[in-house]
């Protein structure tokens, strides 16, 4: 719920991309209240420039937002710097989150001289870019399905002078990854919370003593039924693997978290 401290309302929680901040207010906050709220933050915080309002979650496959203007620059395109990284992207038309910025790191971090990596879900590039930017891959393939993720993915990678190093793919993984005649050291299967785990059309793509970063939404009490879900898609896929580990990596509604699974591919 929304609170006031010295008659100004305080919103229930706010992201900060850059030059765009993202709220939430209560619902029975008024326009007036909003903009005061705003304008007091603008002055506060002199590198943002925008005030939008989050309308809806996020929703559809491609996971997309809708925001309402405040107050500030009217624009949505944020310029958003993490990492020694610089994204540019629509806050509308794009999913994002900043709080990812560690897993980024963590995992670009783990990611082992020469591999080659690909990712899957990419959208404007952010685990393939960080990725790339620490100077350990040799290649790093990402795969989106939404145009216009995909367009700022490209302009993304010029931004960082990452041209020779990452390659943005648009299109379906599950009819792109069939095409791709190659195996991968890495996948990190950045994948929105859908039923489909995609690791069927994934496991194919990994070497012989490959990883593979799934992430999966589930709460704490289920975590046994994923790790027997991934080992059922396993043998399907006539792959061994062994499970290395179970990471929390975030938390998306009342006891249901995002899970980060770290998978060796045995053979």
């Amino acid at each position: 719920m929304a609170r006031k401290i010295n008659s100004v309302i305080i919103p229930r929680g706010y992201d900060i991309l850059g030059n765009i901040v993202i709220v939430k207010f209560d619902r029975k906050t008024k326009v007036a209240q909003k903009k005061k709220w705003a304008l007091a933050f603008l002055n506060e915080r002199k590198q943002v420039k925008t005030v939008l309002e989050k309308s809806n979650k996020f929703r559809g496959r491609l996971r997309t937002l809708t925001t309402k203007f405040i107050e500030g620059v009217k624009t949505k395109e944020v310029l958003y710097r993490e990492n020694g990284c610089e994204f540019r992207f629509n806050t509308d038309s794009c999913y994002f989150s900043p709080r990812l910025s560690s897993e980024r790191k963590e995992i670009a971090d783990l990611v082992k001289k020469n591999e080659e990596v690909l990712v899957l879900f990419g959208g404007v590039g952010p685990f393939a870019i960080v990725i790339a930017k620490t100077g350990k891959s040799k290649k790093v393939v990402s795969v989106e399905l939404g145009r216009e993720c995909s367009k700022y993915a490209l302009e993304n990678v010029k931004r960082n002078k990452l041209e020779n190093k990452v390659e943005i793919i648009q299109g379906d993984v599950r009819r792109i990854l069939p095409k791709i005649n190659r195996t991968f050291d890495r996948v990190v299967m950045t994948r929105p919370n859908l039923k489909d785990s995609f690791l069927e059309v994934s496991f194919p793509r990994v070497k012989k003593g490959g990883i593979i970063h799934y992430y999966g939404f589930y709460r704490e009490v289920d975590l046994d039924k994923m790790k027997e879900m991934i080992e059922k898609e396993a043998k399907k896929a006539e792959r061994k693997i062994k499970i290395l580990g179970i990471k929390k990596a975030g938390d998306i509604g009342v006891r249901t978290f995002r899970y980060r699974v770290d998978i060796k591919v045995l053979k």
